[in-house]
């Protein structure tokens, strides 16, 4: 068995999106506009993704990138407030060995007719399988599917 080690980080990701709020809130809690974002995309075939929006519900993606790794988010709600925050715990594991566990707080702010969101994810990264900086990497880049689902 390899040495066991674990890596505690904080990120936060503000952006601001050029629609409404309520247009970007629906984008995290509607499973078929999620779906569009973030179960998507030219290099990953979804295998399975179940989604029950409330406190208490859970998320589960599974896939596959092109490049071959299997990938599962497993992810709990655990604070729900309409248009306003988003708080989930969630885990990861890649080809079946878990990466991290994070919990993760996503707050919405409509600024005229744009929205700002404020993204703090705050992680255990596990046996160097994954890190903060990969972590962050992959929310932005979470984030700019969402843009371009939004603008289509």
């Amino acid at each position: 068995m390899s040495k066991r080690s674990v890596q505690h980080a904080t990120f936060v990701i503000e952006r601001e999106f050029e629609f409404p709020l309520a247009v970007v809130y629906a984008a995290w809690a509607d499973k078929n506009a999620k779906s569009r974002w973030f179960a998507s995309g030219e290099n990953w075939t979804t295998l399975a993704h179940d989604f029950d929006y409330r406190v208490g519900g859970r998320e589960v993606l599974k896939g596959r990138f092109a490049s071959g790794p299997r990938s599962d988010f497993d992810g709990a709600y655990h604070d729900i407030a309409e248009d306003a925050r988003i708080i989930y715990a969630y885990d990861m594991e890649i080809d079946g060995a878990r990466i991290s566990v994070s919990l993760a707080t996503v707050e919405f702010e409509a600024i005229g007719k744009r929205t700002k969101i404020k993204l703090t994810e705050q992680g255990a990264f596990l046996d160097g399988l994954d890190d903060a900086g990969k972590r962050e990497a992959g929310m932005r880049e979470l984030l700019d599917a969402l843009d371009a689902s939004l603008r289509h």
